[in-house]
């Protein structure tokens, strides 16, 4: 179960925009990531790849938890709304809910569920 100070200690990692740096520091060695049921991405440096990819192709972002974070033993859910503007111009609102696993002060296992059709960039 992580302490309330990882757990804040990560909200603000995301929210300052720290994508790559919370995968690094706060996942496990062979945690999972998965979108809406699909195939998980297993391990912690394919987390990092990915967040790596998604942030080189982005002109900026804005990450905001809405709260309460809701925690119950080592299960965790975030309410996160992101904002990316991409190198292109466009723009891609996403809401989404994070439901975490930990194992003590790490994240082992997590879920994202969205609308996929957020995903759909749209101009500015």
């Amino acid at each position: 179960m992580p302490s309330p100070q990882t757990l804040e200690r990560f909200i603000a990692m995301v929210e300052r925009n720290d994508h790559v740096q919370a995968c690094e520091l706060f996942y496990t060695e062979r945690s999972t990531m998965q979108e809406n049921q699909g195939t998980p991405r297993v391990g912690r440096d394919a987390h990092v790849a990915n967040e790596r990819q998604v942030m080189a192709r982005a002109e900026s972002v804005t990450s905001a938890c809405v709260r309460p974070v809701l925690v119950d033993g080592d299960h965790v859910v975030i309410r996160w709304i992101f904002q990316f503007t991409w190198r292109d111009g466009s723009v891609t609102r996403m809401e989404e809910l994070a439901w975490q696993r930990w194992e003590g002060e790490h994240i082992a296992e997590e879920t994202f569920f969205y609308d996929p059709a957020q995903r759909v960039p749209r101009r500015a």
